[in-house]
C-alpha cells in the first residue's frame, strides 16, 4: 500500500532523484538543500554538497538554516574562502550540478530572485537578491531548478532577470559566453519540465501522480508545450518519505 504524501513531498523526492551519486552539487538553501540532503541519505551517498559559504563536501546531520550555518563547516571535507569557491571551483566549470530555486521562472528557464512588480528602484516586493545564483546558473555543467508551480511564479515575462537559463531561446547562452549547459530540469509539485532540444522552451515531460496536463497548463503564465506522452513519476517510497520527514523535523 502506498504511503500518504503531499505534493511538496513528491516534488522534493523528485528533485532528490534527479541528483546522481558522486556528482559535485552547488546547493541553494531551501528546497534545493532539502532535496540534496535527502539524496545523500538515500540513493546518492557519494553526492558532494558545496555551499556558497565555502564548504566543500558538507555532510550536515540536520538541514542548514543558511549558507552560514555552522553545521556546514563542522561537517565539510574542506572550508575555503568564498572567492576560491567561485574563482577556482565554479567559474572554470568544475561543478557538475547547480541546484536552484527562485521566485519566478519563465519559459526559457530564466530565474528572478530580485524584485517583483514596479522597477528595480521602486519594486512592489524586494526579494533576497542574487547571491551566487547568477554564477551558478552560468557556470555549472548543468542546472536543476525546483519550484512550486503557480501562475505567479511561472510567468510569461520576468520582472527582473537575475539568473540566465536559456535567455531568449536556443543559442542565447552561447551568444552570452556562458560556460554551462543551462537548466536541464525544472521539478515542480505538478511534474517536471525539460527544455525542448530545438527551441529550449520548457516542456512538460512528466506528471506527478494524480496531476493532470490541464492543471499544469493552468499553473503556467504562457501556453505550455507538453510532450506527446508525458510519463508519470513514481510515488515516493516509504524510505524516501521517512528520511525526508526526519530531515524536516530537524528544523521544526
Amino acid at each position: 500500500m502506498t504511503a500518504e504524501y503531499t505534493a511538496d513531498e513528491m516534488m522534493t523526492v523528485g528533485a532528490a532523484r534527479s541528483l546522481r551519486d558522486g556528482a559535485a552539487c552547488f546547493v541553494g538553501i531551501g528546497l534545493p538543500s532539502t532535496a540534496a540532503n535527502l539524496a545523500r541519505r538515500t540513493h546518492a551517498p557519494g553526492l558532494v554538497l558545496i555551499y556558497e559559504s565555502g564548504t566543500l563536501g558538507a555532510k550536515p546531520d540536520r538541514l542548514p538554516l543558511s549558507i552560514g550555518d555552522g553545521v556546514l563547516a563542522d561537517t565539510a571535507d574542506s572550508v575555503v574562502s568564498v572567492p576560491e569557491v567561485f574563482n577556482y571551483w565554479l567559474q572554470p566549470g568544475r561543478i557538475d550540478i547547480g541546484f536552484l530555486g527562485g521566485a519566478q521562472v519563465d519559459r526559457f528557464g530564466n530565474i528572478n530572485t530580485t524584485v517583483i512588480g514596479g522597477d528595480y528602484a521602486d519594486p512592489g516586493v524586494r526579494l533576497p537578491g542574487a547571491g551566487g545564483a547568477p554564477e551558478i546558473a552560468a557556470s555549472c555543467r548543468e542546472v536543476l531548478i525546483v519550484m512550486r508551480m503557480s501562475p505567479r511564479s511561472f510567468v510569461d515575462r520576468l520582472d527582473f532577470v537575475t539568473s540566465v537559463g536559456y535567455g531568449t531561446g536556443k543559442g542565447a547562452r552561447e551568444a552570452l559566453g556562458l560556460r554551462g549547459r543551462g537548466p536541464v530540469k525544472v521539478i515542480t509539485d505538478l511534474g517536471v519540465l525539460e527544455p525542448d532540444p530545438d527551441t529550449c522552451e520548457l516542456t512538460l515531460t512528466q506528471l506527478s501522480p494524480g496531476a493532470t496536463v490541464e492543471q499544469a497548463r493552468a499553473a503556467v503564465g504562457w501556453p505550455l508545450e507538453v510532450a506527446d506522452a508525458p510519463t508519470e513519476l513514481a510515488p515516493p517510497t516509504g524510505t524516501e518519505l521517512s528520511v525526508l520527514r526526519e530531515l524536516k523535523a530537524t528544523i521544526g
